[in-house]
């Protein structure tokens, strides 16, 4: 990186102080007095609002130097990894929230808590998706495409509930069109998957009983992503059914394998 680092605009700054000095998961004022008395950036003064109190530190010494160097010192800083050895989570989640305003300016926080340069945003799309670990994660994991197209919207703005919600309405699309019948949760399974009357969808020959055991797992499989997934979150609020993020990472891992199942499925012509 540069050691003369461009400007950031002002609406830039004032993110990044409103993140690191948010009021539930941001820094103390006794920790910001403290960051900034080690930085030696100017300070305001612990009866100022906490985010501002760091905006305006920031603001006087870019308007003063003319360089962003100060704003990603500060950043480099308070993202130091061993600050969060018994909170990972917030190290995440502030990465995340800083990288989407972040991407704008070009830059972003690698896992190691440096600010690196990347390519710059141009839209809020795309700036989420920058930002956006769990986009990675799944391309990582080569999720099914189906997927992605069910639920690309909600994974962008981190929402994991309706994220699986809405992965979880792909599998029913999916076994309504291949089976070419309505229905959902167990009487559609059933329906489809059923070995009484020769299966409408068949994951592989039945040839034996191992195959036959396979499709019946499959089924069962289904079933119970119906039973644990679709019908709850059908019924509840969100609020009450909290979704974490590894939850979420491994429902849509399964429900991939689902679909990856589906693609080679038989169909009863």
């Amino acid at each position: 990186m540069s050691s003369t680092l461009p400007t950031f605009t002002f609406q830039q700054i004032e993110r990044v102080a409103r993140i690191i000095g948010d009021t539930e998961n941001g820094l103390t004022g006794t920790q910001i007095g403290n960051l900034l008395a080690q930085l030696r950036y100017p300070d305001e003064g612990s009866t100022m609002t906490k985010w501002m109190r760091i905006n305006n530190a920031l603001i006087e010494l870019q308007n003063k130097h003319q360089v962003g160097n100060h704003t990603v010192m500060l950043i480099n800083e308070v993202m130091r990894p061993e600050s969060y050895v018994d909170s990972r989570e917030l190290f995440a989640a502030r990465q995340e929230r800083l990288n989407a305003v972040l991407s704008f300016a070009g830059f972003y926080v690698r896992d190691d808590g440096k600010v690196a340069n990347t390519s710059k945003a141009t839209t809020l799309d795309e700036a989420f998706t920058k930002a956006n670990r769990m986009s990675e994660q799944l391309k990582q994991r080569g999720v099914h495409p189906t997927i992605l197209t069910f639920c690309s919207a909600e994974i962008i703005q981190l929402n994991y509930f309706h994220a699986v919600f809405e992965a979880m309405k792909s599998i029913k699309s999916r076994i309504n069109e291949l089976a070419k019948i309505d229905g959902d949760g167990a009487a559609l399974v059933d329906d489809a998957f059923g070995l009484a009357n020769g299966p409408r969808i068949a994951i592989n020959a039945l040839k034996d009983q191992t195959e036959e055991g396979e499709q019946k797992g499959f089924a069962n499989l289904l079933k119970g992503l119906f039973g644990m997934i679709r019908n709850p979150l059908a019924h509840k609020a969100k609020i009450e059914w909290q979704m974490s993020e590894p939850d979420a990472l491994d429902i849509l891992t399964t429900l991939s394998l689902v679909h990856r199942k589906l693609d080679a499925a038989r169909t009863k012509s």
